[in-house]
């Protein structure tokens, strides 16, 4: 008797120690195991054809299909209850209203009324049919030539457009700049190129006759615009 005694009390202290096991359906978008058995069900039964087992308005009682496999006798043969709650459509759709950028697509109640298993097949035919595979392509050779960086240019510059740091000979003439600066098609390329070629110091294509440093009217403000935040 002694020993059934000591036996007794070294699983009452077992059974304590003994971990809590979660539940199931946690963390999957459901309260708990019993809720989530029954949109399991409500799929199952929809796609058999099937009728599809409910639940009241604010409670009820999950009624699965004979060929589930699982009752009600036996998930409360497990300790599992078989009510469960469901939260208000009017509040539900109310805290979607006020949070547009929630996506309700894992609300089954939501999606049931709108989608059916047709118009899903239909979705995904559609979004098979606009699926495209691009094909991966060579990367562009670089030309090994290094270009000048006109964003650092323009922010060590020591003055804004128009001001005369750099003497120009009389050859920069309106018209030679005129041509010249046609030959770009923006006035980055012609910075750059202008650069490249020399400048600021120096102006051989004369696309800076006014000697600012800057070519076919390119202006650094932009830039510094940029990196000052004004």
């Amino acid at each position: 008797m002694k020993k059934i005694a000591i036996l007794g009390a070294s699983l009452l202290v077992l059974t304590a120690c003994a971990p809590q096991v979660p539940d199931s359906g946690a963390g999957v978008g459901f309260s708990d195991y019993a809720e989530f058995e029954l949109e399991r069900a409500r799929r199952e039964a929809a796609l058999r054809g099937d009728t599809v087992p409910t639940t009241g308005a604010t409670t009820g009682t999950f009624v699965p299909p004979a060929t589930n496999g699982v009752t009600t006798s036996d998930l409360a043969d497990a300790g599992i209850a078989t009510t469960t709650t469901t939260q208000d459509p009017v509040q539900q759709q109310g805290a979607l209203a006020s949070n547009p950028d929630i996506s309700d697509e894992q609300d089954f109640s939501a999606v049931s009324g709108r989608e059916s298993i047709e118009s899903d097949a239909e979705r995904r035919a559609r979004q098979a049919a606009a699926y495209q595979l691009i094909e991966a392509t060579a990367l562009p050779v670089r030309n090994g030539r290094v270009e000048p960086n006109i964003v650092l240019y323009a922010l060590q510059a020591p003055n804004n457009r128009g001001e005369e740091v750099f003497d120009r000979s009389g050859l920069s003439g309106d018209s030679r700049f005129q041509r010249n600066c046609a030959k770009y098609r923006t006035p980055d390329e012609a910075q750059r190129d202008f650069l490249t070629s020399g400048g600021p110091q120096r102006d051989r294509m004369g696309i800076d006759p006014d000697g600012d440093g800057f070519a076919c009217g390119w202006d650094p403000q932009a830039f510094r615009s940029v990196a000052t935040g004004n």
